[in-house]
């Protein structure tokens, strides 16, 4: 199977964000691709109007799109523009079962904060699910790293209490991998003895410390992960800029 992630699109009925969204998602739309996982900041602001915009360029993919919030994204609005659901407070949790693999896109949000945690209910929800399908490959997704990246601007709110995560995904050895965002620059390091990948970002791309210049850099293209699982269990992953 391959699949496509994004993240980080930010979009604020800006044209410029919208043009750089529109340009991925019509470059993956004409790939034979088994979905596209977006792991979050979809909205820059959380608005309706914003989730309005993001529904008409995301929805309109020929692939299944899945989604979970960040912590720019509000889950009443979220809910309500890309879910057709209530606008209710508590976690957006979806499994999808796709190609033979299963994708836990969990909430690592917290409302009104820009770090991240998976609160209990989160964890024992996704325990549950990875029981339910031990012969799977299965991919735990969700905004937030849960370990430093190199990069204090987002190390400092990144996901934290992840000992609790990573005892989780120790229990189920099924999982090939941790996928997420919110670092708007492409990484790969290791999580509970998996591969944890980090997307890049749609908006912006930011900057290590090393290479000055400030924090983001808005002129660098799009970019996004092409996750390639084949026969054996192997993943591989390359990234593009669109």
């Amino acid at each position: 199977m391959v699949f496509a992630q994004l993240s980080d699109t930010h979009l604020d009925q800006s044209d410029d964000r919208a043009d750089r969204m529109a340009r991925v998602m019509e470059h993956l739309g004409a790939l034979p691709l088994d979905a596209v996982l977006v792991t979050g900041d979809i909205a820059d602001h959380g608005d309706p109007a914003e989730y309005a915009q993001a529904r008409k360029l995301l929805l309109g993919s020929p692939h299944p799109v899945l989604l979970c919030p960040g912590n720019h994204d509000v889950r009443g609005p979220y809910r309500e523009g890309l879910l057709d659901e209530p606008p209710l407070d508590g976690p957006v949790n979806r499994l999808h079962r796709i190609a033979g693999a299963t994708f836990a896109m969990c909430d690592s949000t917290v409302p009104g904060k820009d770090h991240g945690f998976l609160d209990d209910g989160t964890l024992a929800w996704l325990d549950r699910q990875l029981a339910g399908n031990p012969g799977e490959p299965a991919f735990v997704c969700f905004h937030h790293p849960p370990v430093p990246q190199g990069i204090p601007y987002v190390d400092r709110i990144r996901q934290f209490g992840a000992d609790r995560l990573a005892a989780v995904i120790e229990r189920h050895p099924q999982v090939v991998a941790v996928l997420c965002g919110h670092n708007h620059t492409a990484a790969a390091t290791t999580f509970a003895g998996r591969p944890l990948l980090v997307s890049p970002g749609t908006v912006s791309t930011l900057r290590l410390p090393i290479e000055g210049g400030g924090i983001a850099d808005y002129d660098a293209p799009p970019g996004v992960a092409f996750h390639l699982l084949d026969d054996e269990g192997r993943l591989t992953t390359h990234y593009r800029t669109v």
